[in-house]
């Protein structure tokens, strides 16, 4: 017999109270769940968001998170997966590649841990990956700068390969110019992320355009993330060469790069990701788990939209 007839009848017997007893017991066992979030990005304002749609979700659930950020150290992520697994936590949520992690998501997996994803990468030893679609985004503004320069003109692309929802942004934009015969990608840029980007990005972009010093020898600039974008931006306002017309797109749509975008200049789109989306899906996914639930996608996407100078004014998260 079900509890909720017992308590109609009012024959609320041992059993029943027992029952209820374990519910209570439950409740409070996962409102008290200590969860890691590990990450070595927490510099990318990108990943603040994800962070704080997540612990801001967390606290809703009264759950202990620990945030650990290993400033652009992503082989230290490792001893803080182990970490994590010696202080016996409920679950683990990670913001880097899990390949290059491996050892201390298989340490995870020995614990019983589950670990998800958070615009990481799709890997066997996650239990998913919550993310927004990098090739669809990649795809999107890829296209825009093809439209925007008539199919030719020679492109800078700004790329990151060792993590890999950027390093999917990188391939798709390539096949998307390789598809324009008359689109030359002249350089495909890795910039210094330890400071965020933008300063490294400034530098390499101002290299270039000394490199390239005619009017109309360098036509857009293809970031896979909005960091890159904002530090060539700079170089190209410094070296005078804003009325040029050289197209510059990102990725994020971050405040910052919003800001730019509504001014009306060089830079001209990105692609909103909603961070705090991804956060609060990711403590949704967590939840799941720690009720026992088997979640079968090993990616969750979540929505995305470009920003142009029509919408760039609007709520970012």
């Amino acid at each position: 017999m079900r509890i909720t007839n017992i308590l109609k009848t009012g024959r609320f017997t041992a059993v029943a109270a027992a029952a209820l007893f374990c519910i209570g017991l439950t409740h409070t066992a996962l409102a008290q769940s200590k969860i890691a979030v590990i990450t070595p990005y927490l510099a990318q304002p990108g990943t603040q968001f994800y962070v704080e749609g997540f612990t801001q979700a967390a606290e809703g659930k009264g759950w202990d998170v620990n945030v650990i950020d290993t400033a652009g150290d992503v082989a230290a992520v490792i001893s803080r997966l182990e970490d994590a697994v010696q202080q016996k936590v409920d679950a683990i949520v990670i913001n880097v590649d899990p390949q290059q992690v491996a050892a201390g998501l298989e340490a995870a997996k020995e614990a019983g841990i589950p670990v998800v994803g958070m615009d990481s990468g799709t890997d066997p030893l996650l239990a998913t990956n919550i993310t927004s679609n990098g090739y669809a985004m990649a795809a999107e503004t890829a296209v825009y700068v093809a439209n925007r320069i008539n199919g030719k003109g020679r492109v800078v692309m700004f790329i990151f390969d060792a993590f890999p929802p950027v390093q999917i942004r990188g391939v798709v934009a390539d096949a998307i110019f390789g598809n324009f015969p008359d689109i030359d990608v002249i350089d495909r840029i890795t910039p210094d992320v330890q400071d965020g980007g933008i300063a490294d990005s400034r530098a390499k972009m101002e290299a270039l355009l000394a490199a390239n010093p005619d009017k109309g020898s360098i036509a857009a600039v293809w970031a896979a993330w909005d960091q890159p974008a904002l530090g060539a931006l700079q170089a190209i306002e410094d070296a005078g060469r804003a009325d040029e017309g050289i197209v510059i797109v990102g990725m994020d749509a971050n405040p910052q790069a919003r800001d730019a975008i509504a001014a009306g200049g060089n830079f001209e789109a990105s692609m909103a990701q909603d961070f705090t989306g991804i956060g609060n899906k990711a403590a949704e996914v967590v939840g799941r788990l720690l009720k026992g639930d088997t979640i079968r996608e090993s990616v969750i996407y979540v929505p995305t939209k470009l920003v142009t100078s029509a919408n760039a004014s609007g709520s970012a998260n």
